[in-house]
């Protein structure tokens, strides 16, 4: 669902830049970006686009390094994953969601995750 709205979003644009990031919070293993399941679904619905997609990867604390990534790059739009939540869960963003929308002034777009990814 989020290609999808990234694809409509860019519909009308030819120097689009898309990065899709993955931050692994324990990665002993050096695991990479193209290990991932949905980071690899997401890059292949989006090679449609006029424009650029990369992946990216860091460690450490999910909002945290989101947020750090944010300041450090030319980032004009976010859009994070929402997980299925249960009726009262649905009221209240998960808290990296909710961490990241605070916690910067960029716009967020935030759309219903896939769970079979």
């Amino acid at each position: 669902m989020q290609a999808e709205t990234i694809e409509q979003l860019t519909a009308q644009r030819t120097d689009t830049e898309i990065t899709l990031l993955h931050v692994f919070t324990d990665n002993t293993s050096g695991a990479s970006i193209s290990q991932v399941k949905a980071a690899r679904t997401a890059e292949d619905e989006l090679t449609g686009i006029d424009g650029r997609v990369t992946m990216d990867e860091t460690s450490g604390d999910p909002s945290e390094m989101i947020l750090r990534y944010i300041e450090n790059n030319d980032i004009d739009l976010i859009c994070l994953g929402g997980r299925k939540r249960s009726p009262t869960g649905k009221a209240l963003f998960g808290s990296v969601t909710q961490d990241v929308i605070l916690g910067t002034d960029c716009p967020v777009l935030v759309c219903g995750g896939n769970s079979d990814t």
